[in-house]
């Protein structure tokens, strides 16, 4: 057991950490061009933090044992953190708040599925205290944004709407409401027609199968049903919304597909709520999600006044897998540019003087070795050949250095 990480989590090897680290630097880059800042919240959290209003199922989280005040757990995600953070720590901001975030998060595996994954690095924004469809549309191009510039092609938003999905629900007995609700979730066609529905009824729902694909023609679809006023408006809403994201992008193609029966798992979404998935070499891969979450922050803020708040995550690990074919992800660990070695041991004090010096370049990152062992010239020049190490220092007891230039082989 002591020569294995825990099941469900791996170790990440010097390559695979300056592949994610370039994805973060990536995305980083993009969210402060847009005006978010990095937060960091704590990685456990009070178990009744995270379920609050049932947002979180508790047994999805990884509790921990041996807090006296209460049961303490690993953050699933961060969004429910960071909603803690805004109204207890950052009350004094002026709003909107522009957070963003990189961090690991953790899930447990269910029942049956020893060695799943448990361990996951997630990097996304939360926009706090906008509402509305300006803040919509935000968030929507800033997840653009960031999918360009990481040099992703082969991507699709799917696009849903809470409120308007629970609304379509709504006209389904309430004994029945969470199965309907469960096979479209699920897609079954075969479950929802196995329910006890009348034929009316099993109409409607085997249409809401139908309310999937391009934007405008989907609206069209559920313009044409019986909808309350507040449904009516969310769908003018989605209309508005759509018309901009196109504007936005004159003369190119809008990779998004409406979606009325995209449902999330957590359940505190209210509004526009998306997925952004990949099919690359015909593998599905959700590779984010995000939606509106206008009733999140008063189950934190202590007199359970809300702010609305909208944010997306985006997964590190799947970004990684499609662009491990790209030429802009690392393919190879950084080789350091210079070895030091220090002729007698005598040199050993100058050589790490020397060494220091050449590491203080203002303007660029210079890498520099210490030959740590007395070998023979010839085994010092192999190692450097084999290290990728093309130029040597050798140092005298003075500090003089003589430089010597290793030719590729």
């Amino acid at each position: 057991m002591i020569h294995q990480p825990p099941a469900g989590t791996k170790d990440l090897l010097p390559l695979e950490v300056i592949r994610k680290r370039w994805i973060a630097g990536c995305l980083r880059d993009v969210f402060n061009r847009w005006g978010y800042q990095r937060i960091i919240t704590s990685t456990l959290e009070w178990l009744d933090t995270l379920t609050a209003g049932d947002a979180i199922k508790p047994e999805t989280v990884i509790q921990v044992d041996g807090a006296s005040q209460g049961r303490l757990g690993l953050r699933p995600e961060l969004t429910a953190s960071i909603a803690r953070a805004a109204v207890t720590r950052m009350v004094d901001d002026t709003l909107p708040l522009r957070l963003y975030y990189n961090a690991n998060v953790f899930r447990r595996a269910q029942q049956g599925h020893h060695g799943r994954q448990l361990e996951f690095y997630q990097m996304g924004v939360e926009l706090l205290g906008a509402g509305g469809n300006l803040a919509d549309t935000e968030i929507l191009l800033l997840l653009i944004d960031s999918l360009t510039q990481l040099g992703l092609t082969d991507w699709h938003i799917i696009l849903g709407e809470a409120n308007l999905t629970r609304a379509l629900l709504a006209q389904f007995p309430s004994e029945h409401r969470a199965a309907v609700r469960q096979a479209i979730v699920n897609l079954d066609r075969l479950a929802l027609a196995a329910l006890p529905l009348s034929d009316d009824l099993q109409t409607q729902a085997q249409m809401l199968f139908e309310l999937r694909g391009e934007p405008e023609v989907v609206l069209g679809r559920v313009s044409q049903l019986e909808l309350d006023s507040a449904s009516r408006q969310i769908v003018n809403e989605l209309k508005t919304l759509i018309a901009r994201l196109r504007q936005t992008n004159p003369g190119q193609p809008l990779p998004i597909t409406l979606d009325l029966t995209l449902l999330e798992t957590i359940d505190y979404y209210t509004g526009v709520v998306f997925e952004v998935v990949s099919s690359q070499q015909y593998q599905y891969r959700v590779l984010g999600k995000g939606g509106r979450y206008d009733q999140l922050l008063g189950l934190y803020e202590p007199q359970g006044q809300s702010q609305p708040g909208i944010g997306f995550a985006l997964n590190i690990e799947d970004l990684q897998t499609c662009l491990l074919d790209s030429d802009q992800l690392p393919q190879h660990k950084p080789t350091n540019d210079w070895l030091v070695i220090p002729k007698t041991p005598a040199a050993e004090a100058s050589a790490f003087v020397y060494g220091q010096q050449l590491r203080q370049d203002e303007h660029y990152l210079v890498r520099v070795e210490m030959m740590l062992e007395h070998r023979s010239p010839e085994a010092i020049r192999d190692y450097a050949q084999a290290s990728g190490i093309r130029r040597l220092a050798w140092v005298d007891t003075d500090g003089t250095p003589e430089i010597e230039v290793i030719e590729e082989r």
